[in-house]
């Protein structure tokens, strides 16, 4: 098999760490993006000229155009292209701040929806490429508290599938990755807190209690999922990490279900006449 040359963000540490290691191993080259770069020096101590740390904020529209495009003059392509960088943003709706809701956009959407639109034109002119984005159950799925992460993670889902008819002509295939809960620090140095208002106390309890009875996959587990996804000549277009996510969405979609059926008779009688 042809090595692949691969472009991540959010390499320091977690999913993106973990994938970049798992592509290098097998020989791949990685361009691997991280605030501080000095995160990175394992793997370039280990792999050498086949990693190229990029320092890169994604929330910086310019910065990460040319981060793409330097790792596509470096490495002459980009095959695979993983949005990893993102956080969790903790708070009911009432306590999140602007400041914190427009940063969760900026990284978790904008700074995805950025660097995939620079990649497209290359993947365009290769005539292939494979666009993995790094989503959540929490993209298909709400949780009370994370809604503003929900929201940045189901805004990514739609624009990753639509795209995906749009670039499918072009040899361009796309992947939206949704894991379950993992034993990463998302939820905790890597995680921002809103002002707390003592009304949704109960609820973060209780979230924090159901959270304990949900069995944490294994990070490092996860290598063998992405590698099978490139190398796949029909890579799914959704694909949970873990084995929760699935018991969780089919009991959303059949509520989901259930109440639009209930409401058809309403929903009908709404078309009117012409």
């Amino acid at each position: 098999m042809e090595n692949k040359v691969w472009f991540i963000t959010g390499t320091s540490r977690g999913f993106g760490k973990i994938w970049a290691k798992a592509a290098l191993k097998r020989g791949d080259k990685v361009a691997a993006t991280a605030r501080n770069t000095d995160s990175l020096d394992d793997l370039v101590e280990e792999f050498g000229e086949s990693i190229l740390p990029i320092k890169l904020d994604v929330n910086n529209r310019q910065e990460g155009i040319e981060a793409v495009n330097k790792a596509n003059e470096h490495f002459g392509r980009i095959d695979v292209l993983i949005n990893n960088a993102g956080y969790g943003l903790f708070g009911a709706i009432e306590e999140n701040s602007e400041e914190e809701v427009r940063a969760q956009f900026e990284t978790n959407f904008f700074g995805a929806l950025w660097i995939t639109q620079a990649a497209i034109p290359i993947m365009r002119a290769q005539g292939s490429g494979h666009i993995i984005q790094t989503s959540s159950i929490g993209g298909v799925a709400t949780f009370p508290t994370l809604g503003v992460y929900n929201a940045s993670k189901w805004a990514l889902e739609a624009v990753s599938e639509a795209m995906a008819n749009e670039v499918a002509p072009q040899g361009i295939k796309v992947t939206i990755v949704e894991p379950g809960g993992y034993a990463t620090d998302w939820g905790g140095a890597s995680a921002k807190q809103s002002n707390s208002i003592k009304e949704y106390t109960p609820i973060k309890e209780n979230l924090m209690e159901m959270w304990k009875t949900i069995p944490m996959g294994n990070p490092e587990a996860t290598d063998e999922a992405i590698l099978k996804i490139v190398d796949s000549e029909n890579p799914p277009l959704r694909l949970f990490l873990g084995a929760v996510p699935n018991q969780i969405i089919k009991d959303v979609y059949a509520k989901r279900l259930k109440e639009w059926d209930d409401w058809n008779d309403v929903s009908v009688k709404a078309q009117g006449s012409m």
